[in-house]
């Protein structure tokens, strides 16, 4: 995982948080390991594999004419990163930017492309340690996101964490006609 930026939103404990994130990360195999963060009043998980990095909500620049769910892009040191709000892509009730608010970088690959996006999340919780074993396949019914969508569900500490195939719900495919319209933009 990459580096963490903070403009001051964050307090302490939640760069604390963060920084227990980046150090477990290096702990435990990719396979296993689960970046875990929360929308409204559910918990999700992605592989830590693609996050590159946590930053702190930042103003976004909105693209006219962009799916809804494209909630616009962030200059990261120079390169432009479309950013996914989770919550519309994934049909859930809208949520409220707080000093919590992160933006995930992810870095996906399809066939001969790689693509940075970032996600917007309520907040970032913590890098579980989910063996596979623990993961059970996700419900075909009773669940409001697309279970195409869903890898798995964990039971952690009594509740359950719903794990997204993270390259289903951001499909580079789809998104890249949003990218051939940010080339036209830049």
């Amino acid at each position: 995982m990459g580096e963490i930026i903070n403009n001051g939103g964050l307090n302490k404990q939640q760069l604390a948080t963060i920084d227990s994130i980046s150090s477990l990360v290096e702990d435990v195999s990719d396979e296993d390991k689960y970046l875990t963060f929360v929308i409204g009043d559910k918990t999700f998980g992605v592989n830590i594999e693609p996050v590159k990095e946590i930053i702190e909500y930042e103003r976004l620049t909105r693209i006219p004419m962009t799916p809804g769910h494209i909630r616009g892009v962030v200059n990261l040191r120079g390169n432009v990163v479309p950013i996914i709000d989770l919550a519309n892509r994934l049909n859930l009730s809208g949520h409220e930017i707080s000093k919590r608010t992160c933006l995930i970088i992810l870095q996906l690959a399809a066939e001969d492309e790689t693509m940075d996006l970032g996600i917007l999340v309520d907040s970032v919780s913590e890098v579980l340690d989910i063996p596979a074993e623990d993961i059970e396949p996700a419900p075909s019914f009773g669940v409001e996101v697309r279970s195409d969508f869903i890898d798995g569900m964990a039971k952690i500490k009594g509740s359950f964490v719903i794990i997204l195939d993270i390259q289903k719900v951001l499909s580079i495919q789809e998104l890249s006609q949003f990218t051939d319209l940010l080339q036209g933009v830049s």
